[in-house]
């Protein structure tokens, strides 16, 4: 007879995800047992098969729902037509406040993203390669100076990925910058320079 499934399945399956990702930011996804899961999440292994088949499929469902949850939010944005340095600042602003409230699951997509099987790598992937199209194409639309050509393009959107995606190795959500003034910092830096004296 199969299990009845409780009223609070989605919310226990959704810390089940949060309480796996802050373990394998932690200890990495490979040397993470089962045992360890279920301990983290204060429950059993048979309670833990309940929601998930296997701790390959949490971990597929900890990439998937945060990259997926940052492309459906960046897609909404640019419905919204903004002017294009609104529009960059908007994202910027999205991204980092994503990755500060989901310090683990950046961590674990950054380190643990070769552990998926072949298919989920590429479903993923796709997904990541339409967050850098939204870049891409944000920065075209203010290139006045045509330094966006075909092959410096990518770099130059992942050099403005890359200040907001790995700052889970120092960023303090509670300290004395927020995400979204630190996002504006990596737009002006990237967009003015550093040197440069603000208008």
């Amino acid at each position: 007879m199969a299990r009845t499934q409780s009223k609070l399945y989605p919310e226990i399956r959704q810390g089940i995800l949060k309480s796996a990702a802050n373990l394998f930011a932690e200890k990495g996804f490979s040397t993470t047992t089962i045992v360890d899961l279920a301990a983290a999440c204060q429950s059993s292994r048979g309670a833990l098969y309940h929601y998930f088949s296997s701790k390959e499929e949490i971990l597929t469902q900890i990439l998937e729902e945060h990259v997926s949850s940052m492309l459906d939010v960046l897609v909404e944005l640019g419905e919204e037509r903004l002017e294009p340095d609104a529009h960059l600042r908007a994202v910027a602003r999205t991204m980092m406040r994503i990755n500060s409230e989901n310090q683990s699951e950046q961590i674990v997509l950054l380190n643990d993203w070769n552990q998926l099987d072949e298919k989920k790598r590429q479903d993923i992937g796709a997904m990541q390669r339409r967050i850098i199209s939204i870049i891409r194409d944000i920065l075209a639309r203010l290139d006045q100076q045509h330094r966006l050509t075909p092959r410096l393009a990518t770099s130059y959107a992942m050099s403005l990925l890359g200040s907001i995606n790995y700052t889970y190795a120092w960023f303090d959500p509670k300290g004395p910058v927020s995400a979204e003034e630190y996002a504006d910092q990596v737009v002006d830096v990237f967009l003015h320079g550093f040197l440069s004296k603000p208008e």
